[in-house]
């Protein structure tokens, strides 16, 4: 009797654990859940999109581009300003230059996540 026992307190913490081990992946995951949205992000295809740079404040690493329609932003063309990804962006052009750049929200900030100057 005793040994039927201790297999069913035996299967019952088996059966806790495995659910504590499932609840701490769910909660993992969730906590997680946000780094993997921002990497999908960065992973997903931009559309390149002509612009020309208006200004280039490089103390606030922000650039002012009059820009065309942004389609994943479902945006039309307009002047404004844009986060740099990278601050060195900003040393590689200056007001006038034709540019092609790709851009997304980041932290709720549109940014510039690619640049080049137009051919």
């Amino acid at each position: 009797m005793r040994t039927v026992a201790n297999q069913d307190k035996s299967q019952q913490w088996s059966s806790k654990m495995r659910s504590l081990k499932a609840a701490l992946v769910i909660v993992a995951l969730t906590a997680l859940g946000p780094v993997s949205a921002v990497s999908a992000e960065e992973g997903k295809s931009l559309p390149m999109v002509q612009g020309e740079i208006k200004k280039v404040d490089e103390s606030a690493g922000k650039m002012t581009i009059k820009h065309a329609a942004i389609p994943n932003l479902d945006m039309e063309a307009m002047t404004m300003v844009f986060k740099a990804s990278d601050p060195a962006m900003l040393s590689q052009v200056k007001p006038g230059d034709k540019i092609m750049f790709t851009v997304d929200k980041v932290n709720g900030q549109l940014t510039v996540m690619k640049l080049e100057k137009a051919k």
